[in-house]
């Protein structure tokens, strides 16, 4: 009871700790990038280079404008400068907490219910959204991508097989996602047996707490879910314009690579840099390190050798690449989520 009691009364300040843990260990991880950057400094264009400032400002401004149509669609009207702070939040709990996004969701769903007309699940719904169609528009760019390597010969049989396996795994998980959430029946029964277990495993560590997440109010929330993307199926046609904005998330944030690599001299085939950025990303989501450390890299060099880019160019890049958009992206939304937690109590 002593244990809970000081829990209760001290856990905006232990997630302050265990946040800034996870930062040291981002930074630990990242120190020989970091290193090597400083290195590869001298061989960059840093006029070039810094317009990665402004690309991102405008992904963010994507992101933004993402929100607010999705939550307008389910009737709610947010401020631009409100979704803008929490885009940049979000943006650094995905990059702290590891879980393929998981954690990001979470801490959307709870940053934005005001328990009133906002629930968690709403606003877990237009994240998820915002994710399916980001997932969408990315196919474009996918095709796209090929066709710029076929333009100079580049489109080899693990190209077209990367694309192909890519393709068929977004379409298809985009797919079964619908499938499950079209009903109550579907959705209940999925997320009521994931939920199980959950609490299985939790029981394991916690074997006094044999339904740690309540099924009764799982359901509760489960049904949210299907009501808020049956608004969302009823309105399709509204979702042309945050179909587009989710377009422009995906094109800046290639475009912000494509800089690093006009800012070493080089300017590559974008097609391969498109690839070797859907191939990285894909896998950051199973990786284990925070940000996708070592996955992301590994992954991205392999792709763009595929795709005709030398080792040689492509891993000084996508490491000055990385450093920068963490020393960019991660402060600010640091400096607002620590913001928030201070003032609201909402955490992940």
């Amino acid at each position: 009871m002593a244990t809970q009691s000081f829990l209760k009364r001290r856990w905006k300040l232990i997630l302050n700790i265990l946040t800034l843990i996870a930062l040291a260990g981002l930074v630990y991880a990242i120190r020989d990038q970091l290193v090597d950057t400083l290195r590869n400094l001298k061989n960059v264009n840093l006029w070039i280079l810094a317009l990665i400032v402004p690309i991102e400002a405008l992904n963010y401004h994507a992101q933004t404008k993402l929100y607010q149509q999705l939550f307008a669609i389910v009737g709610n009207k947010l401020s631009y400068g409100f979704l803008y702070r929490a885009a940049l939040e979000l943006n650094f709990v995905n990059h702290i907490f590891p879980s393929g996004g998981v954690s990001g969701i979470s801490y959307f769903g709870l940053r934005l219910k005001d328990g009133r007309t906002i629930t968690a699940s709403k606003a877990t719904l237009v994240q998820v959204m915002k994710i399916v169609l980001a997932v969408i528009s990315f196919e474009v760019l996918i095709v796209a991508g090929v066709f710029f390597l076929a333009i100079v010969g580049k489109s080899n049989n693990l190209i077209m097989m990367l694309a192909a396996s890519l393709s068929t795994i977004l379409v298809v998980g985009t797919i079964v996602f619908a499938y499950i959430i079209g009903t109550k029946r579907r959705i209940n029964e999925f997320f009521t047996a994931l939920t199980r277990l959950l609490n299985m495993f939790i029981h394991i560590v916690r074997p006094n707490n044999p339904e740690t997440i309540s099924i009764a109010k799982a359901k509760h929330a489960f049904d949210d879910l299907h009501e808020n993307y049956i608004l969302f199926r009823s309105h399709y046609k509204e979702l042309r314009w945050p179909l587009w904005w989710a377009f422009i998330t995906n094109v800046t944030e290639i475009a912000a690579l494509y800089v690093v690599f006009a800012a070493f001299g080089e300017f590559v085939n974008v097609g391969a840099v498109i690839l070797a950025y859907a191939v990285a990303n894909f896998a950051g989501f199973v990786s284990v390190l925070p940000g996708g450390v070592g996955v992301f890299e590994v992954l991205m060099t392999a792709a763009l050798v595929a795709g005709g880019v030398p080792a040689s160019l492509s891993i000084p890049v996508i490491v000055m690449y990385r450093v920068v958009n963490t020393l960019i992206q991660v402060p600010p939304g640091y400096y607002f989520y620590h913001k928030t937690l201070k003032s609201t109590g909402k955490a992940t």
